[in-house]
């Protein structure tokens, strides 16, 4: 007599369908190059003249010399993990922002959500690098106005920092509040995976949520603070984590490994600069789970 399958059965059974081409591509692609790193972390590789390559074992050396003896390796890991730490809430909230305003029903509500996906096709390289190139021609010309006009009007950003601290801001706040803004491009740009898990997010929240609380009287700022924001919690640590790996991936540090590897042929420097870095991103990534997780809602 055949077994009928449970219900949490079938759902592990879809669940693991689903994740089924990511798995098979992990092993087949990413655990072969994961174990080739950390042969090359704990080697010095010779490149043959004809091409391959031999491997020698010289343990912890590479490890040392990224630590220790390499002058930039630190700075940048730790710049970039700063940079990371002071995105994310920025990108969330905006994100979170935005999804809620393109949630909204309002004419033309579909050509605006694809200008704000844009960004994503955006990056491709080709067109990214015309972007850059762009950029580089319109800040060089902003510049140069810029010089002009300075003079002139008298107009100084110094002197408006200057007028928030005496206003009594923390001098913390407006220097995040400047970096943000210094970063505002990209912060923008990497928002719009995120704008669109919250939308799903918000459209998954049911309606007789919203419609019974405005029976009782709720508020706006109560039913946001009551429903949409527990509601979308599981969202934003998915969103974190997300805008974490994403962050480090187009980090600085991975530029330096990156270098070290194709224009220096340090193989084995920059894969111990890749497994520290990737275990620092590792760690910040649990504590920030472990953080969330603790006051994240699930509605069943």
């Amino acid at each position: 007599m055949n077994k009928r399958l449970t219900l949490k059965q079938r759902n592990a059974i879809v669940g693991l369908t689903f994740i089924l081409p990511w798995l098979i591509g992990f092993l087949i692609y990413y655990v072969g190059s994961l174990f080739l790193t950390i042969q090359f972390s704990l080697s010095k590789v010779i490149i043959g003249k004809t091409g391959g390559y031999t491997t020698s074992f010289i343990g912890i050396s590479n490890f040392k010399n990224a630590l220790l003896v390499d002058p930039n390796f630190n700075q940048i890991l730790v710049n970039s993990i700063i940079d990371i730490l002071i995105d994310i809430p920025f990108i969330i909230f905006f994100s979170l922002f935005i999804a809620i305003l393109l949630n909204q029903k309002f004419k033309g509500r579909a050509f605006v959500r694809a200008i704000f996906f844009l960004p994503i096709l955006l990056t491709a390289g080709a067109v990214q690098s015309s972007l850059q190139l762009a950029t580089q021609h319109i800040m060089g010309g902003a510049s140069a106005m810029m010089k002009e006009l300075t003079p002139s009007s008298g107009v100084n950003v110094n002197y408006f920092l200057g007028i928030f601290q005496e206003l009594g801001l923390p001098s913390v706040l407006v220097d995040y509040v400047t970096s943000l803004v210094s970063r505002i491009f990209d912060i923008v740009r990497a928002s719009s995976v995120q704008i669109i898990i919250f939308i799903a997010a918000l459209q998954s929240i049911p309606n007789s949520l919203y419609e019974s609380a405005k029976i009782e009287g709720a508020t706006s700022y109560e039913i946001f603070w009551k429903i949409t924001f527990p509601m979308v919690t599981p969202l934003i640590l998915a969103n974190v984590v997300y805008t974490v790996v994403d962050s480090f991936v187009n980090s600085n540090v991975v530029e330096l490994a990156f270098n070290e590897a194709f224009t220096n042929y340090n193989y084995g420097l920059s894969a111990a600069m890749s497994i520290l870095s990737t275990v620092a991103i590792l760690l910040i990534l649990g504590l920030i789970t472990l953080f969330i997780s603790r006051r994240t809602f699930y509605y069943n």
